[in-house]
């Protein structure tokens, strides 16, 4: 037993050390970059509302740039948005990838030659002020080819949601290698040169995860992918809890149908932590559950201190309810994080945006309407 609780000790420590590795390397300065020739690429659902805190929020960043917003066809809030510099680009429907890829690549081909770098968003963030002047430092100083941010939930007042938050905040705090970072859609960006050089229209074609197809194409061609560790962007969770566990479930449905290694590395990390928690609680005794409890307790602390110093007080204030989680059943968020691992890889079935679709090797083999 002895040599047991000395394994969970070690465990516990490590994912304590790598919140506090997270703490640690978020950058003093923040420094930002407000360079011309910037297009910022926003793909929208026929059905959007406009998006009036979105921008609003882009209206007030430092950086001057033009807007291109990508629908399916008519979009009326998208036409008739009074915002400086935007272009609306109709893609029409998929036939055979992602319908928010589709849209990604009609923006592509909108580019023009002034437009030196480009920032992909999604419509659902709450980006900072600072957005595009932090993701386009290093790209200006030539420290990174494909730069990212990352989500960060925040849930409405429901269980089920602050639970799914939990599940995303491990996550989102994990130490991250600039060597092997994945970038993510929402808040990401990188040189018109890079775009080129991966031919980014061809390695689009056919799919429907746009940033796991740039960032394994990143992998592939050496590039320099480089997160941005204080741009932890809000990402409003809303509705049942039901749907928030489908979310989570399709993200990893995304991993495992475009790289099953990398899913079962994840799953592995994830599957070691929840045999522990269930050893503690049925077999370890007080000492092991007490071991557990003090690792959680002190991860949802540093958290709470990475969140208070990379999002707006309000923002701050939802995500917090995440971390309650983590002080008063942490081995459920471990579980649950499991669960929707295992989930999301019994099936190549994606329900997303309104379209149901069947992967192969990360492409769309067929595709429907949902319902």
């Amino acid at each position: 037993m002895s040599w047991a609780l000395g394994l969970w000790l070690l465990l516990q420590g490590a994912t304590v050390l790598g919140v506090v590795n997270y703490l640690r390397h978020l950058p003093m300065d923040g420094q930002e970059e407000a360079p011309g020739g910037v297009a910022v690429l926003l793909c929208v659902r026929d059905d959007w509302d406009g998006g009036p805190d979105l921008m609003g929020r882009l209206a007030a960043q430092s950086v001057p740039f033009r807007l291109i917003v990508a629908t399916s066809g008519a979009c009326p809030a998208a036409e008739s948005l009074d915002f400086p510099n935007v272009e609306i680009v109709r893609a029409g429907v998929a036939q055979d990838e992602g319908q928010k890829v589709h849209k990604l690549r009609a923006a592509l081909r909108a580019l023009g030659p002034d437009d030196r770098y480009l920032v992909f968003i999604d419509a659902d963030i709450e980006p900072p002020s600072r957005l595009l002047g932090r993701l386009l430092f290093p790209l200006v100083r030539d420290k990174a080819d494909i730069v990212t941010g990352y989500r960060l939930l925040l849930p409405d007042a429901k269980p089920a949601l602050a639970l799914v938050g939990a599940v995303e905040m491990q996550l989102a705090t994990l130490p991250r290698a600039a060597g092997s970072t994945m970038p993510w859609g929402g808040a990401m960006a990188m040189t018109r040169a890079v775009a080129d050089r991966l031919e980014l229209d061809r390695v689009l074609a056919g799919r429907l995860s746009d940033d796991m197809s740039i960032g394994l194409a990143g992998w592939r061609a050496k590039l320099r992918l480089r997160p941005v560790r204080d741009l932890l962007v809000g990402s409003p969770l809303q509705g049942s809890g039901e749907a928030a566990l489908r979310f989570a479930t399709r993200q990893y449905r995304h991993v495992v149908t475009n790289s099953p290694g990398m899913w079962q590395a994840a799953a592995l990390v994830v599957a070691v932590q929840a045999l522990g928690w269930l050893w503690a609680i049925g077999w370890g005794g007080w000492g092991a559950v007490a071991i557990g409890y003090g690792a959680a307790w002190s991860r949802a602390l540093v958290r709470r201190r990475i969140i208070a110093g990379t999002v707006e007080p309000e923002q701050a204030r939802k995500a917090r309810r995440s971390l309650v989680w983590d002080a008063v059943a942490p081995f459920a968020v471990t579980w649950a994080h499991l669960a929707v691992q295992i989930v999301g890889a019994l099936s190549s079935r994606i329900c997303w945006g309104g379209y149901e679709y069947w992967m192969k090797r990360g492409k769309v083999v067929r595709m429907k309407r949902a319902g």
